[in-house]
């Protein structure tokens, strides 16, 4: 193999796998790192759970040191070094020497970015003040713990509801830290479907967590006995001992632009299947770039470790002539709030609605192992395929337990472009403390192959919200729960008739209108759509049943 010189400016999981892979493929190559803090591969996942304690030793955190890297893999490792600028031309680099000051400049034949996502942080007055943190790095977890220490800190507000917003409001509470949540939007989580994401706001508030939706910060002032006053978008005003920013993240794409490189529609820098930038000698990875969604096919930012550190081994491998491509972005990701775990992959139905594919849906409840197995708990899955072909296109599942165990199966089922069909037929593991002999996916596949079969018509509750809104006809809407349920969940347009009467009451039925049935979960009124539709009536199944219509209906927010 030829002697290449190949510079990699940052480290983390994209820069840092990308050196170890290089150096395993190629025992030639020169292979320098640059990163501009004191480490160079942590787990920035691991963040939250180190301010909450969970994670107790800093040292846990760090997944690879300098050291290790000069010693297994003979990466020369440069920390607190800035990369300023890239000469193109003469395919160098200027790198600033962030504690002396010192600048000198790097020959490369090849020059990996891996810069990753700064904060956002938007101009509002005070978000400088001390006690106003973000978390990025290691740096900004030790600026948490110590301030929370020393100002003996016993109320926060966190500013931002997505996953570390969430993560850091259950470790903030574990410091025994009250917490008041704040998110601009209607919902949590917005990269999820709100019905799926409701339930995280009960488990919050069953924590005695705050939450506040549609309620977003303004400014910031400083009080005399050193909290803070967060002002909301309504002039609330809310007093905090320390304040926490998750208001997401944006591509840091400073080094590339100076560069010249392209950069995508989507803010992030532009690479091909191989992760090469405009510049044939430079490539990119990690949360900075921009890359093609595995399932829509559009351009797309992704801020997740898996991806990066993929795309690392990818790079490498092409640096040393190997014909691999990166598949795309399917963005699996999982996330705990105290008891709940919320998951998905692939495109969510507000991502599907954004891009105009065509989709259909499902929504199954199930436990996560055998009913007669004691501590089995309840999830529910939601699933998006193509409504001709039943190819998946997206998954959420929320619920306590096996969630994670689920949501992988369906991701992999997305990779390999598999259907509800193929999701049916799956042959999983099955002992009564891990699953059932119908495991959740195999059920989740079930009621969506039937509804792709056309053994069913699925009908949602957002269809009837949306009649009754447009002052048009409504179906009948038919409840087959037993009266005990009905009196516990009343559904006021419903009519009750319990399944097991369905079959002697079908006189009492319109034969000149829609009948949507549901039950607590769906599956009665599946059977009862079955016997409907077979005695020549027009039936139509309320996916989800009542669960998920009280999933739609939850409390918005506090205050």
């Amino acid at each position: 193999m030829s002697r290449k010189r190949v510079l990699i400016v940052g480290g983390v999981a994209g820069g840092a796998s990308c050196a170890a892979r290089l150096r395993r493929l190629d025992e030639q190559a020169e292979i320098f790192l640059f990163e501009r803090g004191p480490e160079i591969s942590y787990a920035t996942c691991g963040l939250p759970y180190y301010v909450g304690g969970v994670i107790p030793q800093r040292q846990h955190l760090l997944v690879a040191t300098p050291e290790r890297f000069r010693d297994y893999f003979r990466v020369e490792v440069r920390t607190r070094r800035e990369v300023r600028s890239i000469d193109r031309q003469a395919k160098t680099i200027e790198v600033e020497n962030v504690e002396t000051g010192e600048v000198e400049l790097q020959r490369y034949d090849v020059l990996v970015l891996a810069p990753g996502a700064v904060p956002v942080c938007p101009p509002l007055p005070g978000i400088d003040l001390p006690g106003v943190f973000t978390l990025r790095t290691i740096q900004d977890a030790d600026r948490i713990n110590a301030w929370a220490k020393q100002r003996r800190a016993s109320h926060a507000v966190v500013v931002g509801g997505g996953y570390i917003g969430l993560e850091m409001v259950e470790n903030l509470a574990r410091r025994q830290i009250g917490v008041t949540l704040i998110e601009k939007l209607e919902q949590l989580m917005p990269v999820m479907d709100p019905e799926m994401v409701s339930p995280l706001v009960e488990e919050l508030r069953r924590q005695g967590v705050e939450v506040r939706l549609r309620c977003g910060a303004k400014a910031f002032e400083a009080n005399d006995d050193d909290s803070i006053t967060v002002i909301t978008d309504g002039n609330n005003r809310l007093r905090a001992d320390l304040v926490v920013l998750a208001l997401g993240v944006k591509p840091d794409v400073r080094l590339a632009q100076q560069a010249g490189l392209e950069i995508g529609i989507t803010g992030g820098i532009r690479v091909d299947e191989q992760m090469r930038t405009s510049d044939p000698h430079i490539f990119a990875v990690g949360d900075a770039v921009e890359t093609i969604d595995f399932v829509t096919k559009r351009p797309r930012l992704t801020a997740l470790a898996g991806p990066a550190s993929r795309q690392g081994r990818v790079v490498a491998d092409v640096i040393c002539g190997r014909p691999t491509k990166y598949r795309g972005t399917q963005a699996t990701a999982v996330v705990s709030v105290f008891d709940s775990t919320l998951a998905m992959t692939g495109a969510s139905e507000k991502t599907l609605v954004q891009e105009g594919i065509a989709y259909q849906k499902s929504y199954t409840h199930s436990l996560h192992h055998a009913g007669y197995y004691p501590g089995a708990q309840s999830m529910t899955i939601k699933l998006l395929f193509e409504p001709d072909n039943g190819r998946l296109l997206g998954a959420q599942i929320v619920g306590r337990a096996g969630v994670d165990k689920r949501i992988d199966v369906l991701a992999m089922a997305i990779q390999m472009n598999a259907t509800v069909y193929d999701l049916e037929e799956a042959e999983l593991a099955y002992a009564p403390q891990y699953g059932s002999a119908r495991d959740p996916v195999n059920i989740a596949g079930m009621a969506a192959a039937n509804i792709a079969r056309g053994d069913v018509d699925v009908a949602h509750w957002a269809q009837l919200a949306q009649l009754k809104d447009d002052e048009q006809p409504l179906p009948m809407v038919l409840d087959v729960r037993e009266p005990a349920e009905v009196a516990a969940g009343p559904v006021p347009e419903a009519v009750n008739i319990p399944l097991g009467e369905l079959r002697s009451r079908l006189g009492q039925l319109p034969t000149d209108k829609q009948i949507w049935t549901y039950c607590a979960g769906g599956q009665r009124s599946y059977y009862a759509v079955r016997v409907l539709k077979q005695h020549g009536l027009q039936a139509r199944n309320l996916s989800g049943g009542y669960r998920l219509r009280k999933m739609r209906h939850a409390p918005a927010a506090d205050g």
